[in-house]
C-alpha cells in the first residue's frame, strides 16, 4: 500500500519541478536591464559590481566596487549569494538591503527572477 503512495508523491515532484523549470535563454534576455550596470562574465565593474563570480561570494566584497555601507553590513552579517539569496533580493532590493546603491526596482514575476537566476548561474561561473 505504501509503494502507490510513494510512487504518487515522486511523480507529483517531477510534474512540479518540470512546470519550474528555469529558462537561461530568457533569463540572458532579461538580463539585458541589468547590463547597464553589471557585466555578469567579466571582472569589470561598472555603476554596479561585476557579477562575475557571484555564488558563493559574500555580499559587499567585490574587490575595487565602493558599495554601500548597507550592502556591506549585509555581507558582514552573513549573506551570501545564491540562488535562494538573490532570488529575494532581486523580488525587492530596496527592501532587503535598505540603502543600497542599487536603483533597480526589482523583477515582481517569481519566472522572471528564476529565469535570470539560471542564466546567471552559468554567465557568471570563472
Amino acid at each position: 500500500m505504501l509503494r502507490p503512495l510513494v510512487l504518487g508523491f515522486a511523480l507529483s515532484l517531477t510534474v512540479v519541478g518540470s512546470a519550474m523549470a528555469q529558462d537561461a535563454a530568457n533569463g540572458e534576455k532579461i538580463f539585458k536591464r541589468c547590463g547597464a550596470c553589471h557585466v555578469a562574465n567579466a571582472p569589470t565593474n561598472r555603476v554596479g559590481p561585476s557579477l562575475q563570480g557571484l555564488f558563493g561570494r559574500t555580499a559587499g566584497t567585490e574587490p575595487g566596487y565602493k558599495y554601500s555601507e548597507a550592502m556591506i553590513a549585509k555581507g558582514k552579517s552573513g549573506w551570501v549569494w545564491n540562488a535562494e539569496t538573490l532570488n529575494t533580493y532581486l523580488e525587492n532590493p530596496k527592501g532587503v538591503v535598505e540603502g543600497t546603491k542599487m536603483a533597480f526596482p526589482g523583477l515582481k514575476k517569481p519566472e522572471e527572477r528564476a529565469d535570470v537566476i539560471a542564466y546567471l548561474e552559468q554567465a557568471t561561473k570563472q
